[in-house]
């Protein structure tokens, strides 16, 4: 009864499967190379036997907790839209699936989290979602040696491994389908957190403005205030200047803010006035109008970060680039 009840050992797994202890190891960890048949025999004997490796015996082994954090220091505000499904929750959902199929957990660390709360969780290494310069969750990483990759390069470390995320073509992308719906006037609203993302933003609307002999109409807003402060600055904008017939918005809650202030002014949209934004979340498709934005490929994006991770935890580091996302046309720019 005694050995009926007991739960079979690894050893018992590789006795009856013909190979050694560290061959059946190997199978289920992933982390060496293991014949494909030989892995496919070794879990169908482990299912027939019921056995399951132990998570804590392959982290003592490994010295790795097997799981994986997701960080950023984005405001609640831009970070999350209607039913808190936005930016963010987009990318964590899209992570904790590429790290399930790897046999790893994902820690989401909320947005704009306290230094201090993440003391106490173990992780092999984290995700920082578009990080800005000097941003303190990579000093505080850093300081715990823990492997860190980006998404969206770190301003002024070419060092850390990123997924580049293509700012500057995405913005482009966005200002020129404005210029060719017929805006003669594009005005830009950016946010003023230095992250690469509103940098070459910034620089893309720069050399837009310059190259079609345009005055740059460009407003840095607080990222913190979200819609609210994009909504305010977008009727002073408009008051202040009404030949300004197009706009871009670096961030979905400013575009959220100017579609509010255009319906608050009587301006038709798309006829009167063409509003453009980057992500295409929730904000953007709930919009009336829908607002024109961009399929930022985030899945994609998420699988080469986790990809780069478990890279950089092996001790290689990279930095790769993102599919050019996929202009999506809706009617706050293109008329029906």
């Amino acid at each position: 009864m005694r050995d009926a009840l007991r739960k079979p050992t690894i050893s018992d797994l590789a006795r009856a499967a013909g190979v050694s202890v560290t061959t059946v190891s190997h199978a289920f960890s992933g982390r060496r190379h293991v014949d494909p048949e030989t892995r496919k025999r070794i879990h169908a004997i482990a299912e027939e036997m019921g056995y399951h490796p132990s998570r804590m015996a392959q982290a003592l082994r490994s010295g790795r907790s097997g799981t994986i954090a997701l960080a950023s220091s984005m405001p609640f505000a831009i970070a999350a839209g209607p039913s808190r499904l936005g930016f963010l929750m987009e990318i964590a959902a899209s992570a904790a699936m590429s790290a399930l199929t790897r046999q790893l957990a994902l820690c989401l660390i909320p947005p704009h989290p306290s230094v201090r709360s993440h003391g106490s969780v173990a992780f092999d290494g984290v995700i920082l979602v578009e990080p800005m310069r000097d941003d303190p969750l990579v000093a505080l990483f850093e300081q715990r040696k823990t492997p860190i990759v980006s998404i969206g390069t770190v301003p002024g470390r070419p060092d850390i491994p990123a997924v580049n995320i293509r700012s500057r073509e995405t913005a482009l992308l966005l200002l020129e389908h404005l210029a060719q719906q017929g805006c003669r006037h594009v005005a830009a609203l950016i946010g003023s957190t230095p992250r690469t993302s509103q940098i070459e933003a910034e620089q893309a609307y720069r050399a837009f403005a310059a190259r079609r002999g345009q005055q740059a109409t460009l407003v840095v807003l607080d990222e913190d205030e979200g819609e609210e402060i994009a909504y305010r600055e977008t009727l002073r904008l408009l008051a202040a200047d009404p030949s300004i017939d197009g706009i871009f918005a670096a961030i979905d809650a400013f575009g959220s803010g100017a579609v509010r202030a255009a319906h608050e002014l009587g301006l038709a949209m798309p006829r009167q006035l063409r509003i453009a934004t980057r992500y295409d979340g929730l904000r953007a498709k709930l919009s009336d109008p829908p607002l024109t934005a961009l399929d930022l490929h985030l899945p994609a994006i998420a699988e080469q970060a986790v990809h780069l991770l478990l890279d950089r935890i092996e001790g290689t580091a990279r930095t790769v680039e993102a599919e050019l996302p996929a202009l999506i046309p809706r009617r706050s720019s293109v008329a029906p």
